[in-house]
């Protein structure tokens, strides 16, 4: 075994020993509600852009990005841009590091790679700011709903050609929109990439703290997930790459970070 292995093997072991503990993972549960008393997510940027999004998260979407390689990004929800700014400079530097293994010049506006943003309202101030980026040319923007039956051909549209897709929804936190949304874009998966659902912990709230949404306890992304999953399982789906459509839960990805807005929401293609 390599030293590299070995290293894998001590933290597989720290993410099972972490994932037993029901202290452990209690506490990580009121510190998440905690955090969202204090809006603790929207007090970070991700290369000058508002992400919104809790850290530990971040670190699991470039851990993602990094392991699939993916060559299109879908994003539903933009809010300021800052989630399509952090998969625009994974996968350029994705660009880099394939250029720099094959010995070639990186010609940045040259690449494939793309990151398409879906929101029913894109605000001026933030598209001037997502197309003033310099990593805008790795994005395209789409206004209207996710689910419009327009917005959702476009989408495939785009994805046709490409060889690896990841999903990520977080746009409108209702389980009616979210289950239409996976309805949509899903199947758009590749195998061994992933779907993430964000913000599945509503459900795991108290009920006053969404008492101002139209989501909340038992309406929700998680419920959504769920939902999805068994029909899945009850009815079967097709992927765009005309398999069986089959998603795992990767419950790894939650212990390792321990501190998550998304517990059952990272869904992995098998």
């Amino acid at each position: 075994m390599t030293e590299e292995q070995k290293f894998a093997e001590f933290v597989r072991g720290n993410i099972e020993r972490s994932a037993a503990d029901a202290g452990f993972q209690g506490l990580s549960q009121v510190w998440i509600r905690e955090c969202i008393r204090h809006n603790y997510a929207q007090n970070f940027t991700w290369l000058g852009r508002p992400i919104i999004q809790v850290p530990q998260d971040t670190y699991a979407i470039q851990e993602l990005v990094w392991a699939c390689r993916p060559d299109l990004v879908i994003e539903t929800g933009i809010a300021h841009g800052g989630s399509l700014i952090m998969s625009a400079s994974m996968l350029a530097m994705l660009d880099y590091c394939d250029a720099a293994a094959a010995g070639t010049t990186l010609d940045p506006r040259a690449s494939r790679r793309k990151v398409v943003g879906i929101d029913i309202d894109i605000r001026a101030h933030n598209r001037a700011g997502i197309e003033s980026h310099p990593l805008s040319h790795k994005i395209t923007l789409l206004q209207g709903s996710s689910v419009a039956p327009e917005i959702v051909d476009q989408v495939k549209a785009i994805a046709k050609g490409y060889d690896r897709v990841m999903l990520f929804l977080d746009s409108n936190h209702t389980h009616e929109h979210v289950l239409a949304e996976l309805e949509a874009y899903a199947p758009l998966t590749t195998k061994g990439s992933y779907c993430v659902v964000w913000d599945t912990g509503v459900e795991d709230l108290p009920n006053e703290m969404c008492a101002n949404r139209p989501w909340g306890k038992g309406d929700n992304p998680k419920t959504a997930v769920w939902e999805y999953m068994k029909r899945l399982s009850d009815e079967g789906r097709e992927a765009a790459d005309g398999e069986r459509l089959t998603f795992e839960y990767d419950h790894t990805i939650e212990h390792k970070i321990a501190i998550t807005a998304s517990p059952d929401g990272f869904l992995r293609r098998v």
